[in-house]
């Protein structure tokens, strides 16, 4: 007897057999895509879902996440108010020429202190000084001829107008030498004030055009520090607070001095209000230009909280911190566990951050790992390297 084959089943066959081989491929493809993404997100996915990890210790829980911890307590802190500045000196001038001209002596060198009055550079005034010469002797012979003129009067042999034509002659040959002295005067150019000298920008023999830069010059001590601070700091600003000033270029040095001036007008673009302080500088180690970090003392040292940026979890339902606990497994067995705090932050400085509230002296605080932390999880604590807490910190490569 011949089999028989059931329609419906050979056209089954059929279908299959005629799967073209490439979809069979890219299902394959997917499914270990699928099982390699699994795989390598897998703690991400659990937490995402709410499930918890199954992985046991040696202590037979949950694996504990490892973290850094510390002890909260209270410190000295100074209320301060921050700000960014720039070094100005209290007389900058860049030395330029009044008159065009050649220079034909050059009296300094690049970065030397002058005093007031001081050559710096001088330029040929020899076309002046014989126009002075010139003007000179036509001075002398009015003042010769207004002093005969003078005796003529006295015995009426001259008229009055002889004599005032005489007297303008001369206060006019006067005027004329005094032009020629100021002349001169103006191509020699001097030091307006005590100060240092920059880098000198011009040679001997050069052509000066009018305005061109010859030297600049600093008066270094005492010196300004501009900075800015915003208009709610107004009411605790005064003149002769306290300043300290900290530079890049010595890191570990601090230079106070005193407010000097807050502007009479606040910034409308920005609504900051300048504020110039007064620093002492008799080594000349602040330089115009330089920038620091400002620090304004509004009040006496207050006894605070204070803790490690890294303590804190930042989210935009508010800040908070993880304060350690003990729990138990059911067991018998107590496993160290954290339990999320919300806080209220004040002030900052540096790696350092001050807690107003939420913390109190003598919590276990986590230091370190909080991205990974949620109430109840379960820590490892590893304090042997612990993260920085410096309020000047000094970061390598900066």
């Amino acid at each position: 007897m011949i089999p028989t084959i059931s329609p419906t089943i050979a056209a089954g066959k059929m279908e299959a057999s005629t799967k073209p081989p490439y979809v069979r491929a890219t299902l394959i493809a997917i499914l270990f895509l699928l099982i390699v993404v699994g795989l390598l997100f897998y703690p991400q996915i659990t937490q995402l879902f709410g499930f918890r990890a199954t992985e046991k210790g040696e202590t037979g829980n949950v694996r504990p996440i490892a973290v850094t911890t510390a002890l909260a307590a209270t410190c000295e802190w100074q209320p301060t108010l921050e700000a960014i500045g720039s070094v100005t000196a209290t007389n900058g001038v860049t030395v330029s020429t009044d008159l065009a001209g050649i220079v034909d002596k050059i009296a300094f060198t690049s970065g030397a202190p002058v005093k007031a009055g001081q050559l710096l550079v001088h330029l040929n005034t020899d076309q002046e000084q014989a126009q002075l010469e010139q003007a000179e002797a036509q001075l002398d012979l009015a003042s010769v001829m207004l002093h005969r003129n003078s005796e003529l009067l006295e015995k009426r042999s001259i008229s009055q107008s002889d004599y005032d034509t005489a007297e303008a002659a001369y206060r006019q040959d006067k005027a004329q030498v005094e032009q020629y002295r100021a002349l001169i005067a103006r191509k020699t150019l001097r030091a307006p004030f005590d100060g240092v000298l920059g880098i000198r920008q011009a040679n001997l023999g050069q052509y000066l055009n009018v305005g061109d830069s010859v030297v600049t010059l600093q008066s270094f001590d005492p010196i300004y520090v501009n900075f800015s601070l915003p208009q709610q700091d107004l009411s605790e600003l005064h003149v002769g607070q306290e300043t300290t000033v900290q530079l890049d270029a010595y890191d570990k040095d601090v230079f106070t001095g005193k407010i000097n001036a807050v502007n009479s007008l606040v910034d409308r673009a920005t609504r900051n209000i300048l504020v110039q302080a007064i620093l002492h500088n008799p080594d000349g180690r602040l330089r115009p230009g330089m920038f620091g970090q400002v620090s304004v003392l509004i009040s006496q040292q207050e006894q605070v909280i204070a803790l490690p940026l890294s303590a804190v979890h930042y989210a935009p339902y508010g800040d908070s911190v993880f304060i350690v606990s003990e729990a138990n497994d059911g067991s018998d067995k107590r496993f160290k566990t954290v339990k999320e705090q919300f806080v209220k932050l004040g002030t900052t400085r540096g790696d350092v951050t001050v807690v107003m509230s939420g913390v109190k002296s003598g919590d276990e605080v986590v230091t370190s790992g909080v991205f990974r932390l949620k109430s109840g999880s379960a820590i490892l604590i590893n304090n042997r390297i612990h993260p920085a807490a410096n309020t000047s910190p000094t970061p390598e490569n900066s």
